[in-house]
């Protein structure tokens, strides 16, 4: 009786036993060792460094209607304080294309005989016109336009032409917002939210669902049938591709008839994206299937890719204001080009030509991680 109890009793030894295993099967499991040393980090770098809520050094268009002291006086103004990255093009039309298409934040129109007017008190207006789908990205850039001002006022009017000072400023700035004036919150977020849901879900369920076969020993099966690892793959995604689709329907009648989001562009060319960016979420899932040993694998990695998506794809933070490096990564990530075409379609009114240059590289996208996840699973699954 005492011997049973004894041996009933705690055991330090068998408790160390078991630690020991478990710190010997933590190291054999090198993805879950990577994701607790590598979660952290990104978290870190990401949070530190990548994500800033004032961001600077936005594009911007400068269309100069002349080249005088006063001009390039503001100019350098412009430059100095840090929000403004300026270049010069020849037309409005060429600015207003740029802006359209989101390779401009501002664009700032100086009037021809803009020098002329200020010295005859005629108080002219400087133009800028700003991509607002985004208010987070324009508000510190827009709220630096008063300080601005007055640094070139300071500079520049004395002396003789102090007199333009007496009773006003002698020019004026007037900011347009547009495609997002009143600066709605979820005019910019609801939106993307579709390709945030479908990040996760269909990478999630793809993976898990390869994975889940594997543990059960059904992939066996599977493959001792006369299949090609292609037809395997692809039959597989089809279901959730009619799963994602359901989450995109739901999600557009929530944004257009709940939050009243506004959509003026070409809807087929927004399909068209949205079935190269499932395609290519789904691919994602396969090819983690295919490097994943265990549902839980599966999991981290899954996280581990989603974090980054989330962070630097321009939908939580402005894109443009995060450092190159982030950027580089950022327009390596499907959800970046995603989340244009959508704000574009739903905002801008953009059409085939302006959401193409976020198509093709959806399209190059998919090509790529079906080719590597098709190489991947056959060496791993053979």
């Amino acid at each position: 009786m005492f011997k049973k109890i004894k041996n009933n009793f705690f055991s330090v030894s068998r408790w160390w036993a078991i630690v020991v295993k478990e710190f010997l099967q933590l190291r054999r499991d090198r993805i879950t060792f990577g994701m607790i040393i590598g979660i952290p980090i990104v978290q870190l770098l990401l949070f530190g460094y990548a994500i800033n809520n004032d961001p600077k050094h936005l594009p911007t268009a400068i269309v100069m209607g002349e080249h005088t002291p006063f001009t390039r006086s503001f100019e350098q103004a412009l430059k100095n304080s840090e929000y403004y990255d300026l270049k010069t093009v020849v037309s409005e039309k060429e600015a207003k294309d740029g802006l359209l298409k989101g390779h401009f934040q501002f664009v700032i129109s100086i009037p021809i005989n803009f020098s002329q007017d200020v010295l005859r008190a005629k108080q002219p207006q400087i133009l800028i016109e700003a991509d607002a789908t985004d208010p987070m990205a324009v508000g510190g850039a827009t709220g630096a336009l008063e300080g601005i001002i007055q640094s070139v006022v300071m500079k520049e009017f004395k002396g003789a032409t102090a007199f333009l000072l007496e009773n006003s400023k002698p020019f004026s700035v007037i900011v347009h917002k547009l495609y997002n004036p009143e600066g709605i919150t979820h005019y910019n977020i609801v939106p993307v939210l579709m390709g945030v849901v479908l990040t996760m879900t269909t990478v999630m369920m793809t993976s898990l669902a390869v994975t889940r076969e594997r543990e059960r020993g059904t992939m066996e099966n599977i493959l001792a049938m006369p299949v090609h690892p292609f037809e395997i793959m692809s039959g597989k995604i089809v279901p959730y591709i009619l799963i994602a689709h359901i989450q995109v329907g739901i999600i557009a009648c929530f944004a257009r008839f709940l939050f009243h989001v506004p959509f003026f562009g070409d809807g087929l060319a927004l399909y068209f994206a949205t079935a190269l960016f499932i395609i290519a979420n789904l691919s994602v899932g396969i090819l983690i299937s295919s490097l994943a040993k265990n549902q839980l694998q599966s999991m981290q990695m899954t996280i581990f890719y989603f974090l980054p998506n989330i962070m630097l794809s321009g939908f939580m933070f402005p894109f443009a204001g995060m450092p190159k490096w982030a950027q580089c990564i950022g327009n390596i990530l499907p959800l970046t080009y995603f989340n244009r075409a959508v704000r574009g379609a739903f905002l801008k009114g953009s059409g085939w030509a302006e959401l193409m240059p976020h198509i093709i590289p959806l399209l190059l996208f998919c090509c790529l991680v079906l080719f590597f996840a098709t190489k991947i699973f056959k060496r791993t699954l053979d």
